[in-house]
């Protein structure tokens, strides 16, 4: 749905961009538009699968590397 605002008699230019910026404002144009900006595309199932398995991979390395640091 465009956003349309006409000139009212004896109404100057700044008050009409402001009443502009208003309504777009308020129309929620902008957010779906910020939102929509960058794409991301979904990622396969082996990739989820494998990105989850070095998560867990990590953590437990990183375990490991906190016992062994430790004093006793």
């Amino acid at each position: 749905m465009p956003v349309q605002v006409t000139k009212k008699e004896r109404e100057t230019s700044q008050n009409l961009v402001h009443r502009f910026t208003k309504t777009v404002r308020q129309s929620g144009i902008l957010l779906e538009l910020r939102k929509n900006r960058f794409f991301k595309r979904a990622k396969s199932d082996l990739a989820n699968k494998r990105s989850a398995l070095n998560r867990v991979v990590k953590k437990a390395e990183k375990i490991m590397a906190d016992k062994l640091a430790k004093p006793k």
